[in-house]
C-alpha cells in the first residue's frame, strides 16, 4: 500500500467525497481516509434494525435540496445511480381538528386550502412566493460566491471584495433593505408581517428552525428560512427538496463512484489522529494505528472543531484563529426518529385507505409558531420539550427501494432537547421524548401508535459520538448570523482556507454548509486547485 499521494481528504463525508472527485478529475492522485466503516457521514442510508435486515433508514440528514447542477454534471452523479424523487405537498393535521395542505406546484389548490383559514392569507400567498424569488435572485448566487477577507488590505481581497460589489451593482434600495430584514428579523416577525392564520405561520416557521437552536421569536431565524426554502445556487434553476432513490446514502455511494471513475482511492476504519505539520505547512495525516500518510495537500471535511482542535497542534496555529474555533457555535438539541410502520398513518381530517398525495410530503406536527416556540423553551430551561415538533417524511411513499416488503418507513426530525445531552446518552429520557412525539400523531391518526413495528431514536451525543457532529448540530455549527459568510468558520478564513499552508477547509462548517449540497466540499477543492495551479506557475 502507497504510503504518497498527492492529496488527502480527511472524511468520507458527502463533502469530502466531492472534494476527492473534483481533486482525482483534475489529475491528483487523492486518498480519501474516513473513521467509520461505511461512507456518507451524516447523508447515510442504515438498517439499525437487526431483527428486520431488510428494512433501510435515512438515519440523519432524510431529503435533498441546494445541490448545484454544476456538480450533479460535473461529477456525472446521474450515470452513477443519483436519482431524486421530488416530494409531494406539506401536510399538517391540527389537533383541534381540520388540516392544511401546501401544493407548491398547484397555485388553486394551495388557494383553496389557505383560504379554509384565512382567505387574506390565499391572496397574499402569490406574493410572498414573488418575494422569496427576489430575494433567490440575490441571495441564491451568494451560496456559490467565495467570502472575501472583509476587513483585508491585501491587494487581492480589496479585489475579491470589488467583485462582490461590482456582482451586487443591480440591487436597489428596497431589495437592500428586504435581504436586511431577512438576515436579522426573526422568522416570527417576519411571518408577522405577511400572514396573520397561526395555523398557515405555523407551517412557514418551521423551516427557520430546522436543525437550529433558536425558537421561531430569535433573530436570524428568517435566514435559516431562506437557506432551506430558496434553492437557487447560482445555476438558474430554483431547487425543490426530494427523496433520494435508496436515501441520502445513495448520493454518498453516487459520489463516491464518480470519485473512484476519476481514480481516486478511499479507505474506510481508517481514523486520523494527526495532522503531519511542519513549518505553518501540512505534509499529511497519522492515522491511530500510526501508519503516516504523506501529501502536500489536504482538505479536511470534519467538524472545525475536530479539524483544527484536535489534528493540528495548537503552537501551528494564530492564536486568535483557535479562539475564534474554541467560540465557534455548535449546539443543536435535534433528535432523530426512524420507524417503521405496519401501515400509513390515517388522519381524520383527511380519512384514506392506503396511500395518499398527502403522505408523500411533509407530514409535520408544528401547529402553530407559539407550540414551536414552547418546545425551544422547554430545552432551553433544561429539559425536554414536552410536546416537541416534527418534520416528519415517508419516502417510502415515492422510493419503494427502502422497504422490499411494503414496510413503511417514516424518518422524524425533531426539536428540541437541552444543547447539553450531548454529553450523556440520556437514553430513557429519549424514550420518553419519543413517546410523548408519537402521541401527539395519533391524535390526529389513531391507530398510528399501534402501527409502530420498530423504532430507532438517534440523540445527540450519538451523532457526536458516531458521525461526528459536535453538539449534535447538522450543519457542523450554527446557521446564525454572526456565524454566516465571511464569518464561517472564521473572520478571514471563509475562503475555505486555513492558517496552514496546504491544508483547506470543505465542511459544513464553511459557508454554503447546511444541507447536503456539496458546495463546501467543491470549493475547498477548487481553492487547493488554483493554490497548486499557481505554485507551478511561480516555479516555473
Amino acid at each position: 500500500m502507497s504510503h504518497n499521494y498527492d492529496a488527502l481528504v480527511i472524511g468520507g463525508g458527502h463533502n469530502g467525497l466531492v472534494s476527492a472527485a473534483y481533486l482525482a478529475r483534475s489529475g491528483a492522485r487523492t486518498l480519501v481516509l474516513e473513521s467509520r466503516g461505511s461512507l456518507g457521514g451524516a447523508a447515510t442510508t442504515e438498517a439499525p434494525w437487526e431483527e428486520a435486515p431488510h428494512l433501510r433508514v435515512t438515519r440523519l440528514s432524510y431529503v435533498m435540496s441546494l445541490m448545484p447542477p454544476t456538480i450533479v454534471r460535473e461529477l456525472q452523479l446521474q450515470r452513477h445511480g443519483y436519482k431524486v424523487h421530488p416530494m409531494g405537498p406539506y401536510y399538517q393535521a391540527f389537533p383541534e381538528g381540520g388540516s392544511l395542505t401546501i401544493f407548491e406546484d398547484d397555485p388553486a389548490r394551495t388557494y383553496e386550502q389557505l383560504a379554509k383559514w384565512s382567505k387574506k392569507d390565499a391572496e397574499a400567498w402569490p406574493r410572498w412566493n414573488a418575494w422569496l424569488e427576489g430575494i433567490a435572485d440575490v441571495m441564491g448566487p451568494l451560496l456559490t460566491q467565495v467570502p472575501p477577507a472583509i476587513g483585508s488590505r491585501r491587494p487581492s481581497d480589496l479585489l475579491e471584495l470589488a467583485k462582490l460589489a461590482w456582482s451586487q451593482r443591480g440591487l436597489t434600495v428596497r431589495t437592500t433593505a428586504d435581504v436586511t430584514r431577512l438576515l436579522t428579523m426573526s422568522i416570527a416577525d417576519l411571518l408577522d408581517d405577511w400572514f396573520e392564520s397561526p395555523q398557515i405561520k405555523g407551517a412557514l416557521a418551521v423551516n427557520g428552525v430546522i436543525g437550529t437552536w433558536a425558537g421561531p421569536y430569535e433573530p436570524g431565524t428568517a435566514y435559516v428560512m431562506a437557506h432551506h426554502s430558496i434553492g437557487d445556487v447560482g445555476d438558474g434553476q430554483l431547487g425543490s427538496w426530494g427523496y433520494p432513490e435508496g436515501g441520502m446514502g445513495a448520493v454518498s455511494e453516487a459520489i463516491a463512484a464518480s470519485a473512484r471513475s476519476f481514480g481516486a482511492e478511499i479507505r474506510t476504519h481508517a481514523r486520523v489522529a494527526r495532522l503531519l505539520v511542519r513549518g505553518g505547512a501540512v505534509r499529511g495525516a497519522v492515522l491511530d494505528s500510526g501508519e503516516e500518510i504523506t501529501a502536500p495537500l489536504v482538505v479536511t471535511t470534519l467538524h472545525p472543531k475536530t479539524a483544527f482542535l484536535e489534528h493540528v497542534p495548537r503552537t501551528e496555529l494564530p492564536e486568535d484563529f483557535v479562539t475564534d474555533i474554541e467560540r465557534f457555535k455548535t449546539r443543536s438539541g435535534v433528535v432523530k426518529i426512524n420507524l417503521a410502520l405496519g401501515e400509513l398513518p390515517n388522519f381524520t381530517a383527511d380519512p384514506s385507505s392506503g396511500l395518499a398525495e398527502h403522505h408523500t410530503g411533509s407530514v409535520e406536527m408544528a401547529p402553530t409558531m407559539e407550540y414551536i416556540e414552547a418546545a425551544f423553551q422547554d430545552a432551553r430551561a433544561g429539559r425536554p420539550a414536552v410536546m416537541p415538533f416534527s418534520d416528519g417524511v415517508i419516502p417510502t411513499t415515492l422510493d419503494t427501494t427502502l422497504n422490499p416488503d411494503g414496510t413503511q418507513i417514516m424518518s422524524l426530525f425533531t426539536q428540541w432537547v437541552p444543547a447539553d445531552w450531548a454529553n450523556a446518552p440520556h437514553t430513557e429520557e429519549l424514550d420518553a421524548y419519543a413517546d410523548r412525539l408519537i402521541d401527539l400523531y395519533d391524535q390526529v391518526a389513531p391507530g398510528f401508535k399501534a402501527s409502530i413495528l420498530h423504532r430507532d431514536i438517534v440523540g445527540p451525543h450519538e451523532m457526536e459520538q458516531e458521525y461526528g457532529l459536535i453538539g449534535g448540530n447538522i450543519f457542523h455549527g450554527e446557521l446564525s448570523l454572526e456565524q454566516l459568510f465571511h464569518m464561517r468558520p472564521a473572520p478571514g478564513y471563509a475562503d475555505y482556507r486555513t492558517p496552514i499552508s496546504g491544508l483547506y477547509n470543505g465542511s459544513s462548517g464553511t459557508h454554503a454548509g447546511g444541507g447536503v449540497c456539496g458546495i463546501p466540499g467543491w470549493q475547498a477543492a477548487r481553492a487547493a486547485l488554483a493554490d497548486t495551479k499557481k505554485k507551478r506557475f511561480r516555479s516555473r
